[in-house]
């Protein structure tokens, strides 16, 4: 795993995060990984090819909350979204993520918290991950 450097964000990491969010909000997240010092993206690697990214947002030296996580379809299965997850984990005593339910049981797995926050969309329950 490595930063991603806000002068050096290519492509390939613009896909990846229009994986993780809308359409309409990829440029916005991109800029702001590129302004804000309290965020900041990873990516992994794999035979020379960015496969993966996770970013994250700190509140406090010890608190972080997953932003995005990203997996390339030509890469999933491999155990990409499991190794970033392990690396921020590893990093940050205090972990947090906001996802739909689709994803809940990945985050469970690794010990995460889950809580509902209800219907924050019409339609579409969202769940607060506490690790």
């Amino acid at each position: 795993m490595k930063i991603v450097e806000p002068n050096t964000m290519q492509h390939s990491i613009r896909k990846l995060l229009a994986l993780a969010t809308s359409k309409e909000k990829i440029e916005i997240e991109y800029e702001r990984y590129l302004k804000y010092p309290n965020r900041t993206l990873f990516a992994f690697e794999l035979e020379g090819e960015i496969a993966g990214c996770i970013g994250i947002e700190f509140s406090s030296l010890k608190l972080c909350e997953i932003k995005h996580i990203a997996v390339s379809s030509e890469h999933r299965g491999k155990g990409i979204g499991s190794k970033m997850i392990r690396f921020i984990l590893e990093m940050y005593p205090s972990v947090s993520a906001e996802t739909d339910s689709d994803a809940v049981e990945f985050y469970r797995k690794y010990g995460f918290k889950i809580t509902s926050l209800g219907e924050k969309y019409p339609g579409v329950e969202r769940f607060l991950c506490e690790y």
